[in-house]
């Protein structure tokens, strides 16, 4: 039996991992439970599984963790504001099922000196397929990292066809039900982009060994190439319970949590080169990640600042990434990397961003 915490509830990961625990009692008891700001919605959760623990906002959340006994943290909390309870889970000793890919990113050298080996478990289902089919090599054997994309909303589309989205455009995502910041971010690839950082922090492997391909069906949901030729893919039909569950009690799998492909129906899978041109976000993102630092957190926080504007009207979509270029152009890191040089840094960032968004 394991003592889960979950972070972010209330939001798509969480409610699916809900899912998860429900349909296997004997193997997890829910002990925690935290959300940004829906308090009916976790008071509902919370007397569903009979869950004595919980809170409501980030420094809260933190504090959760640090006060609850629990085998696992999933955090699925959405943005940098989780950087606290990854910090926390970790150096409370507890496994972290990261959601969060975005504490990772930001922490960086924090986080890692924060964790013990194999105390991060991805749930993103990119990086935890690469986990899966690592298991098949040792890391001297790994060639590259293949990181798929679906391509999102505008997959094939030009540069020039880019300029006229609306939010309603960008938020019809033809594969995954997510939020709006991260349903945005897969159409602009950003957060492609930082699901490559994140490749390179989790499984230590150099940048300009990580690719990222199109592969619209979203079935094959990364794959790894060994120097002998061979690669390991990991495929099934989308659905996040399977990343969760694994997360949960990795390295063990789940009964039943997904449905198997079906092997009996003629089917075709594509896979396509990126187009860097029309989406730029990845190779900038590989770009901050070779200066790491402080650069990650100002490329996240200034996205983020970004999408609000593009989702209220003040900024076009390609606006986004041109403006989180030009604030990460104009970043100078501090001498240190601490988590006070890391809020710093996302201030300055996100006021950066305003101003330009402001001056467009």
């Amino acid at each position: 039996m394991r003592r889960v915490i979950i972070l972010g509830s209330t939001g798509s990961i969480g409610t699916q991992a809900l899912d998860v625990i429900r349909a296997n009692p004997r193997r997890f008891e829910l002990v925690g439970l935290a959300a940004g700001s829906n308090a009916a919605m976790v008071s509902e959760q919370a007397a569903q599984f009979q869950v004595e623990h919980t809170a409501l906002g980030a420094a809260e959340a933190e504090q959760l963790v640090r006060d609850v006994e629990a085998d696992v943290v999933l955090n699925a909390i959405t943005g940098s504001i989780g950087l606290g309870s990854t910090l926390a889970a970790l150096e409370e000793g507890r496994t972290l099922a990261l959601a969060n890919k975005e504490s990772l990113i930001v922490g960086g050298d924090l986080v890692l000196a924060a964790a013990a080996p194999g105390q991060i478990v991805p749930v993103d289902s990119e990086h935890s397929a690469l986990a899966q089919a690592l298991r098949s090599g040792t890391h001297d054997e790994i060639r590259r990292l293949v990181v798929t994309a679906s391509g999102g909303p505008f997959r094939g589309k030009s540069r020039d066809e880019l300029t006229a989205v609306t939010p309603q455009d960008a938020l019809a995502h033809p594969t995954w039900n997510m939020g709006r910041t991260v349903t945005t971010n897969s159409a602009t690839l950003v957060n492609k982009g930082l699901e490559v950082i994140e490749a390179h922090l989790l499984f230590d492997v150099p940048y300009d060994d990580i690719d990222v391909v199109v592969h619209p069906q979203s079935v094959v949901h990364s794959m790894v190439e060994f120097i002998d030729g061979s690669t390991i893919a990991q495929a099934s039909p989308p659905d996040m319970r399977l990343p969760i569950s694994l997360g949960l009690d990795w390295p063990h799998r789940v009964g039943g949590v997904g449905r198997p492909l079906d092997w009996t129906t003629a089917t075709s899978w594509t896979f396509e080169p990126l187009d860097d041109a029309a989406f730029p976000a990845v190779a900038l993102a590989k770009a901050v990640g070779r200066v790491g630092g402080t650069f990650p957190a100002v490329y996240n926080a200034a996205n983020e600042q970004a999408v609000d504007a593009f989702h209220e009207g003040r900024l076009p979509f390609l606006g986004i990434v041109d403006t989180v270029q030009r604030v990460v152009d104009a970043h100078d890191a501090p001498d240190a990397l601490t988590v006070e040089s890391l809020a710093a840094a996302e201030d300055w960032a996100r006021r950066k961003a305003d101003q330009l968004i402001a001056a467009a």
